[in-house]
């Protein structure tokens, strides 16, 4: 499913590992079926690896953990949660290049 730094968000560990979260937090709600979400995979991996220790990377499937998706409006995958001392700053829904996500995760370090 993810690359080693990218955290398995799930109902029991999303409260605190992800609002609980030191760091500033990517989440990807995704599922296996959906062709976009495996293709936004790689970069979600990559950016994993570019800013491990100042942001955390997770993945959090729609079809195992509905009540997460249905708490932020998911309606539509791959959809991005940019959170930041449990608030989330910036909901994006679609696919987006890696150079863009990378600007993303840029201006919400620096939020």
């Amino acid at each position: 499913m993810a690359g080693n730094d990218v955290v398995e968000f799930t109902a029991a560990n999303f409260e605190a590992e992800a609002l609980g979260s030191q760091l500033p937090v990517l989440v990807d709600f995704w599922a296996e079926w959906c062709g976009p979400c495996k293709m936004l995979g790689p970069a979600i991996d990559a950016v994993a690896v570019e800013y491990k220790g100042k942001v955390k990377v997770g993945k959090c499937n729609v079809d195992n953990a509905p009540e997460i998706a249905s708490k932020y409006s998911v309606t539509s995958i791959p959809t991005l949660l940019f959170l930041k001392n449990g608030s989330v700053l910036e909901q994006h829904v679609g696919m987006l290049a890696q150079k863009v996500l990378t600007a993303k995760i840029d201006q919400v370090l620096l939020a």
